[in-house]
């Protein structure tokens, strides 16, 4: 069974970069598209970003666009958030998840897609 151990959350003012890991063991990695969701307080877990089991195709939510960028790095069993100039809407838990699946190439925007989830990282941003 897949484990999935978040780290990397914290405090930080707005304007200010945090970044998150998600280390995943149990199986082989390159075996799992990855993504990265959110949950605000009382709100629903939305999608962040994606990456396919290569690496090589991501998505990225418009919400974050051009300040968030996924990666992963399959030799260390990892994959990465990095979130730079954050802002107080970023506040929320942060979780990683894990699919397998067949097909190298693909992203996963849904959260239902995911069956191994990690838990979630508090992410803080004052103003």
């Amino acid at each position: 069974q897949v484990q999935l151990v978040v780290s990397g959350g914290g405090l930080v003012q707005a304007g200010g970069s945090l970044r998150l890991s998600c280390v995943v063991s149990g199986r082989s990695f390159s075996s799992y598209s990855m993504g990265w969701f959110r949950q605000a307080p009382a709100q629903e877990r939305v999608f962040v970003a994606a990456v396919s089991r290569s690496g090589l195709t991501t998505n990225h939510a418009d919400i974050i666009r051009g300040r968030f960028t996924i990666d992963r790095d399959n030799a260390k069993n990892a994959v990465y958030l990095q979130m730079n100039n954050l802002k107080p809407e970023d506040t929320g838990g942060y979780y990683c998840a894990a699919a397998d699946i067949p097909i190298t190439a693909m992203v996963l925007r849904s959260s239902s897609e995911y069956t191994s989830w990690g838990r979630g990282t508090q992410v803080t941003v004052s103003s």
